[in-house]
């Protein structure tokens, strides 16, 4: 059934698409993610995040310089309750071509896993597998997945608060055995954006909790002080996700990214140094100031 719009909504609809496909399309250029004759698999979930991918990724395939080909690909991994026709009904009213591999890993997990215990970590790995295997039987080129900018972000603080690790998801990466690029084509795109997106478009969102697995508390908790973080700074998620963009090795202290050993002075410009104190330009700039309201501290050389 044609769905039908407000003049508001179509107004709304139509800036979200075009700010969402604007962002999405730096991200394809900005990691060329998607080049001339790619197979892009297109991982749906069922969740709002894949769906608007899928969805932005068919609009930019109909203006894009290159050509390549989209396939939708969901895996039915047996949960009880999975409404097995809700994604097939959608893809085929929108004339995409798509993929259901079904692969009962819910009973593996179950099997694996105590009760009461997350089940997330294992499937995750179940389903990563499968879909590698997919994208090798379809013969996919890259692996698309619907993370966005806050999923990158909340990544970053749990491996830094959980992890020990300064790592966040990248936009673009290679699977361990070299054999397949899998690429995030909505880095860049907001989640209040997608949200809104698909809302209005009306998606047939599927629950993501139908496994009855525990929630992800530590994500979750990140997630709520992220959106938190907004409200009250504006401007700050974006200052910190363009922090990941401009990493700075020589002000860390990873040993393997930057030979802190073998630093020594130098008479030549250093441009990874710390910014030298000039003792002329200081004294300029204290004698021209209107006032000074600091406090002046007596010093005793001995």
């Amino acid at each position: 059934m044609q769905q039908t719009f407000s003049q508001n909504e179509k107004v709304t609809l139509n800036k979200l698409q075009k700010k969402l496909r604007r962002e999405t399309t730096k991200a394809i250029v900005n990691f060329n993610m998607i080049e001339e004759g790619d197979h892009v698999m297109c991982c749906l979930s069922g969740g709002k995040d894949s769906y608007t991918m899928l969805d932005i990724l068919l609009n930019i395939q109909k203006y894009a310089p290159v050509n390549f080909k989209v396939t939708a690909v969901n895996l039915d991994q047996k949960q009880p309750g999975f409404p097995e026709h809700v994604l097939p009904d959608y893809l085929s009213r929108q004339q995409v071509d798509y993929l259901i591999v079904q692969k009962d890993t819910y009973s593996i997990v179950k099997e694996k896993i105590p009760e009461g215990k997350t089940t997330c970590s294992l499937c995750s790995r179940l389903r990563r597998g499968l879909l590698y295997r997919t994208a090798t039987k379809i013969n996919a080129t890259k692996i698309a997945l619907g993370h966005h900018r806050e999923d990158i972000l909340e990544t970053l603080f749990l491996n830094m608060f959980h992890g020990g690790k300064l790592k966040a998801m990248p936009p673009k990466l290679i699977s361990d055995d070299g054999k397949h690029i899998v690429i995030r084509p909505l880095a860049y795109c907001r989640e209040k954006d997608i949200a809104s997106y698909a809302a209005l478009k009306n998606f047939p969102i599927i629950p993501c909790n139908l496994c009855g697995s525990q929630p992800k508390l530590q994500r979750q908790a990140i997630k709520k002080m992220l959106v938190e973080w907004d409200k009250r700074f504006p401007g700050r998620v974006d200052t910190m996700f363009r922090a990941v963009q401009n990493v700075v090795p020589s002000h860390l202290a990873d040993t393997s990214l930057y030979e802190f050993k073998a630093l020594q002075k130098t008479d030549t410009p250093f441009p990874d140094g710390d910014q030298a104190f000039d003792e002329q330009e200081f004294t300029a700039e204290f004698n021209t100031a209107e006032s000074y309201s600091g406090d002046i501290i007596q010093t005793t050389t001995v």
